[in-house]
């Protein structure tokens, strides 16, 4: 039986990018102690056998890593974490995070997700994000240099500024890096952002061109040896996420920290902003296979489809491998309405 993925939310960002949603707080050294010892504490309400660890946030790595360190320690002690786990660390390159790197690598961190965007520093600010890309360079360089070498990159798509060709200054980037995983993200304007009250004024490219990007995406990645295994995520060979995967999977994975979410015991709940655990209600599992199963390349068993989706095959938007039905890189670009239409 698999074992399940230990989420742990950390919220304290430098200042808040302007496209992004997710909760976050301004970072404030006392706040962030007091945070890791609620963390702490929280760790008693549960049990558990876990093979992977994921630090999200936020930007895990504003917190001094010793905070990151004693975290760690206490979910080793307390929980059952297998020896050759995935754990990974979100990191925001704009910090030089050559010395903590050498830390993460003796707590037992093996892999690290670094907020990239885009190779092009003027895309890169015009998304708020503060470091150009000969930090990245370094990120990644000490990152390799402290012996981490599971190393993904995020990139997202369709920004201000962005064109079809300032994409392959990018992807040259990419290779030029080597690493091992990239995460790719069609930007959405959500309700909340500072984007979304410049919406009517920010330089971006228009739907079809977007579409475009992202088919270019997975091709140039294919080139550069990343197989794409989910909608978003591309990995060369036995790098796939393990962590994430469990989330498409359905396996159990339990989050820890404010606005964490949690698919523990056949039940969803999160922890709100005061750290107060909400019920999200009982899982209908055969619905949420097909949501989340699609997102996958390998598909879903065909069989778990209640609705006809071969006119969706015809059309070049589906595809069936074996005993799965699978969406094709068109058919991820309006998987939405599609995944509507077979529940």
């Amino acid at each position: 039986m698999e074992k399940s993925g230990l989420y742990i939310h950390i919220p304290f960002c430098k200042s808040k990018c302007p496209y992004c949603d997710f909760y976050s707080v301004k970072y404030n050294e006392e706040e962030a102690e007091k945070y890791a010892d609620e963390l702490i504490e929280t760790m008693g309400n549960f049990s558990g056998s876990f093979d992977t660890v994921y630090f999200g946030g936020g930007t895990p790595s504003i917190l001094e890593s010793r905070l990151i360190g004693k975290i760690l320690k206490n979910a080793k002690e307390h929980f059952d974490i297998d020896k050759n786990a995935e754990i990974t660390i979100e990191c925001n390159p704009s910090k030089n995070l050559e010395k903590d790197f050498c830390d993460y690598a003796s707590f037992g961190i093996n892999r690290v997700s670094l907020g990239m965007q885009s190779a092009r520093n003027e895309e890169r600010f015009a998304l708020g994000r503060s470091a150009g890309q000969s930090e990245v360079a370094k990120a990644v360089n000490d990152a390799k240099a402290a012996g981490i070498t599971n190393i993904s990159l995020d990139v997202m798509i369709g920004t201000p500024k962005q064109t079809l060709d300032t994409l392959d200054d990018t992807f040259d980037f990419i290779g030029k890096m080597d690493v091992t995983h990239i995460s790719a993200y069609m930007l959405k304007i959500e309700e909340g952002t500072r984007f979304y009250t410049m919406k009517d004024r920010l330089a971006l490219p228009d739907e079809d061109t977007v579409c475009e990007m992202y088919l270019k995406t997975i091709e140039s990645l294919k080139k550069l040896g990343f197989n794409q295994y989910e909608i978003s995520n591309f990995s060369k060979p036995s790098f796939e996420s393990r962590h994430n995967t469990k989330y498409w999977k359905l396996v159990p994975y339990l989050g820890l920290g404010k606005s964490a979410h949690s698919f523990w015991g056949g039940k969803r709940f999160y922890y709100d902003t005061d750290f107060k655990l909400q019920s999200e209600g009982e899982v209908d599992l055969d619905e949420e296979k097909i949501m989340l199963g699609l997102r996958l390349n390998c598909g879903v068993d065909k069989r778990l489809i209640k609705g006809d989706y071969s006119r969706f095959v015809k059309m070049g938007l589906m595809k069936e491998i074996g005993n799965n039905i699978a969406l094709t890189p068109n058919g991820m670009l309006v998987s939405n309405v599609i995944i509507s239409e077979l529940l």
